[in-house]
């Protein structure tokens, strides 16, 4: 949820958020309605709530004869209370709906538009020039047998794959390196549960616009997470945190879930779009004032993974329409897939600033000892994505394929091929 005081003091930011992120600006104007009329709701109720009880402490000091024209009046006064207060909550309820149909506010300098009207910000390495025709990743993982499209698909249906032997293992290597990483730069590992309350999914800001790539269990009314990003968004929520040593760090390893709606007919090819994958998510909470710099961090530790697997990689300022409906600014690094002749996101990372902390209750305290809303970033900082560039830009003539150094460790091989 936005910040009411701020819609108040500058409703022409918020709307001109709305047409940045192509969304409708009257939705301000529905919420200021909302605002007010709640906010007249509540001095109403106030107001009779405090005559009820003044005319309470009469009742006890009035005579026999005053004392029936009181109580007559209180009954009276009961009821306009009782009325008030379903004015007041009904009230509450249209201000909640009203404040939730409306997107954060995108952060000054972040691009408008949409999904292509990013702004390059960096290109990092040289793109490959191969001697020979290069094999797109799910033939070189088919050829190398790491990659089982046919029987995911006999198992689950489409979009579903098996990572076979180093396959599997170059997943995990990818993980690892990042969960090392992590816990190198004060992050704390989390593996969460991969189920979430309604609460928390829709405090995340993923039951808008995103709803359709949502996996529901209706009998037990719980999500399958698309990021870990969610259950660790709640890990805190109805909370007080302490954040006068810096911000708190979480870094989630979990499956995903995503169901792809939409995307019918869009890169069915191979594991660039698939309904389960697997996931190392950066997860902060700070102060809104330390957001900023926080954000710059996350981006600056997702480059560090893209280095550790040597490839080519830009880096994209993400236009407002394409944020999602809780990010204020968000930054997107995009591998290049040689077979494609274009680049594809590996990270992205977003300041959600207070939207999430808002909705979900994440406090701490100020110098001053009152609460005040936290903010929330998160990052990606590997995923099984990454595999699709990695065996594009380091694929062989032979069909082999080089294994980057910082994952030789944990892959067992220099160089993987066919067997």
């Amino acid at each position: 949820m936005i910040d009411l005081r701020f819609l108040r003091e500058q409703p022409d930011v918020v709307r001109a958020s709305q047409r940045a992120r192509g969304e409708d600006p009257a939705l301000v104007d529905v919420l200021l309605e909302a605002d007010a009329a709640r906010r007249a709701a509540v001095a109403t109720a106030d107001s009779l709530r405090a005559e009820q009880k003044a005319l309470g402490k009469k009742v006890g000091k009035a005579s026999p004869d005053e004392r029936v024209s009181l109580l007559a009046h209180g009954q009276e006064l009961s009821a306009k209370v009782k009325e008030a207060e379903a004015a007041e909550h009904a009230a509450n309820a249209e201000l909640d709906t009203a404040q939730r149909a409306l997107s954060n506010v995108v952060q000054e300098g972040a691009p408008a538009g949409g999904e292509d009207d990013f702004v390059l910000l960096e290109t990092v390495g040289s793109t490959p020039e191969f001697d020979f025709t290069p094999k797109d990743h799910l033939e070189l993982g088919e050829s190398l047998g790491l990659i089982d499209m046919e029987r995911g698909a006999k198992v689950s249906g489409a979009r579903f794959y098996f990572l076979t032997g180093y396959g599997a293992l170059l997943q995990l290597g990818l993980l690892q390196l990042a969960a090392q990483r992590a816990t190198a730069n004060g992050f704390s590992m989390m593996i969460p549960p991969v189920l979430v309350r309604p609460e928390i999914m829709a405090g995340t800001g993923f039951l808008g616009q995103h709803a359709a790539e949502i996996y529901h269990l209706e009998e037990d009314d719980l999500y399958l997470v698309g990021t870990s990003e969610v259950p660790l968004a709640g890990y805190h929520s109805g909370e007080i945190l302490d954040l006068s040593a810096g911000p708190k760090r979480y870094a989630g390893w979990s499956s995903c879930f995503r169901r792809e709606a939409g995307s019918y007919g869009k890169d069915t090819r191979g594991i660039i779009r698939v309904h389960q994958f697997d996931k190392v998510e950066m997860f902060v909470y700070c102060k809104p004032e330390d957001a900023d710099a926080e954000h710059r961090r996350l981006l600056g530790w997702e480059r560090e993974m893209l280095a550790a697997i040597e490839v080519p990689y830009r880096v994209i300022d993400v236009a407002a329409g394409d944020l999602g409906s809780s990010a204020a600014r968000k930054f997107d690094c995009e591998a290049w897939v040689p077979t494609q002749r274009t680049y594809r996101e590996l990270t992205s990372t977003s300041n959600c600033t207070t939207f999430q902390g808002r909705r979900l209750s994440v406090r701490y305290r100020d110098e001053n000892g009152k609460p005040q809303i936290a903010a929330t970033l998160n990052g990606t900082l590997a995923t099984t994505r990454w595999i699709v560039a990695l065996l594009e830009n380091h694929q062989r003539a032979d069909g082999s394929v080089r294994v980057p150094e910082a994952l030789v460790p944990f892959v067992g091989k220099e160089v993987l091929e066919a067997v």
